[in-house]
């Protein structure tokens, strides 16, 4: 339901930035970019757009690079686009962090944000850890996104579907590369989702403002 009632949203004001020229004003911003810009939220990403023909064969081992899915072009215009994106729409990010694969290390520092910080705690698992390492990762995940935040400030977190879908749950089933949930800590440990963002929609939102 939830789902459905933001892409419901998506639907208008995607149809408002892509209106003819002159026909209307600029569209209004989403009340949750206003509420961003102001800090306190969580951005989860899966990380960007993947190069399908390769897989991680040493998934052990996160240091080794060259055995590792990497992002494609397409991936990393994209993690650039939103950072600009995000800093034209004054979003301030404070810290950046990232699963130990290198796809997703690339996907927060293009973003341009500064350091990343790279953590096992969001780094893809499956089979090749046990379940008890999966959900250590996924409470991991789920603890960041209700963690109490500096004022002023926002943050981060690139990962993989496979952690978020074990964090957030089946309704992230869906959930595609490069794009981000945006989760509003409560105070006291725990979080409500306030959007979904496909990767290309932080551009058309950045060009509304125009």
């Amino acid at each position: 339901m939830i789902t459905r009632i933001i892409g419901i949203a998506w639907l208008c004001i995607l149809a408002l930035v892509s209106a003819p020229a002159g026909s209307q004003t600029a569209a209004p911003q989403p009340e949750w970019i206003n509420a961003l810009r102001d800090g306190g939220y969580v951005i989860v990403f899966r990380h960007g757009a993947t190069n399908q023909d390769q897989a991680d064969t040493d998934p052990l081992n996160p240091s080794n690079v060259v055995k590792q899915r990497q992002l494609n072009d397409e991936g990393r215009a994209l993690a650039k686009s939103i950072g600009e994106s995000m800093r034209k729409l004054r979003i301030p990010v404070g810290e950046v962090h990232s699963s130990l694969f290198q796809r997703a290390v690339d996907t927060g520092a293009l973003m341009g944000f500064g350091d990343v910080k790279a953590s096992a705690d969001f780094t893809e698992g499956g089979l090749v850890v046990t379940p008890i390492e999966n959900n250590r990762r996924a409470a991991a995940l789920r603890k960041i996104a209700g963690a109490t935040l500096p004022a002023g400030t926002n943050i981060i977190v690139v990962t993989h579907k496979p952690n978020i879908l074990d964090a957030f749950g089946k309704d992230w089933f869906d959930v595609r590369e490069g794009e981000a949930s945006v989760f509003k800590p409560d105070g006291n440990g725990g979080y409500k989702l306030v959007a979904r963002i496909q990767a290309g929609d932080w551009s058309k939102l950045a060009q509304a403002m125009n």
